[in-house]
């Protein structure tokens, strides 16, 4: 699949989307694009370099979470194909036009296809007096009884080889250059029944004064690991901060 760019959505509640997107714009750098959509529930978080990649939306019910837009290259596959060829593999399509199309991957996070506007220019990390750090990870926390299944699906459906993390119950697919985001997938220790796959965002992190920093900011801390940190926006969207320099997409 010719997928040439990714765009990771922050979808908030409606009470809780002007202080979600307020800490979102400070903790990565970004101004804010005008407001979209029917009744404006979409902008995009504009970094200070480099072409954009996050972008957030008021849901009108649910808690919100992460989706995942797919930028194709339309020369080389229609959405409609794409579509196709997802259905093919597990995917359940939601909703379909000319310019895009939601579904849902076996397990249940939501995906879009979008036509691809040549974004190429990952942006850099947003620098401060302790280091650096930049949303480079959409993370999928998938249900054990699923796991397998949403792996292999999400390396059909883009074509990038499954490859072991560094730490065990996870599994990343090896994308191509050139693009923001990578997509690591979760093996939970345990679900509730019914559940279903979300998302988080991981900062790589190479900045002493980070945590004080999003705690400032209105984040709280839900748990400390070895390598990550694991916080909650304003909003209660649980997110990472990762040890490590961020990635630079190549």
């Amino acid at each position: 699949m010719p997928v040439r760019w990714l765009t990771v959505f922050l979808d908030f509640p409606a009470d809780a989307f002007g202080a979600g997107v307020t800490f979102w714009r400070e903790v990565t750098g970004s101004g804010l694009s005008p407001s979209r959509g029917t009744d404006g529930e979409f902008a995009t978080l504009l970094p200070p370099s480099g072409d954009a990649y996050l972008r957030v939306q008021r849901v009108l019910e649910g808690p919100g979470g992460c989706h995942l837009d797919l930028h194709l290259d339309t020369s080389v596959e229609s959405l409609a194909t794409a579509a196709g060829r997802a259905q093919s593999l597990g995917a359940r399509v939601l909703h379909a036009d000319a310019g895009l199309i939601i579904a849902n991957s076996p397990g249940g996070f939501t995906f879009c296809f979008v036509s691809w506007d040549g974004e190429s220019a990952v942006p850099d990390p947003l620098a401060t007096n302790g280091g650096v750090s930049r949303v480079d990870t959409l993370c999928l926390d998938v249900p054990p009884a699923e796991f397998k299944r949403e792996c292999a699906f999400w390396s059909a459906l883009t074509g990038w080889e499954q490859r072991p993390a560094r730490v065990p119950g996870f599994v990343y697919l090896q994308r191509p250059p050139g693009l923001a985001v990578r997509l690591l997938l979760q093996r939970l220790e345990r679900a509730a029944p019914g559940q279903r796959v979300a998302g988080h965002v991981d900062f790589g992190c190479a900045d002493e004064h980070a945590l004080s920093l999003h705690v400032g900011l209105g984040a709280r801390v839900l748990g400390a690991h070895p390598y990550w940190t694991v916080l909650a926006d304003p909003a209660g969207r649980e997110y990472c901060l990762v040890d490590r320099e961020p990635d630079d997409g190549r």
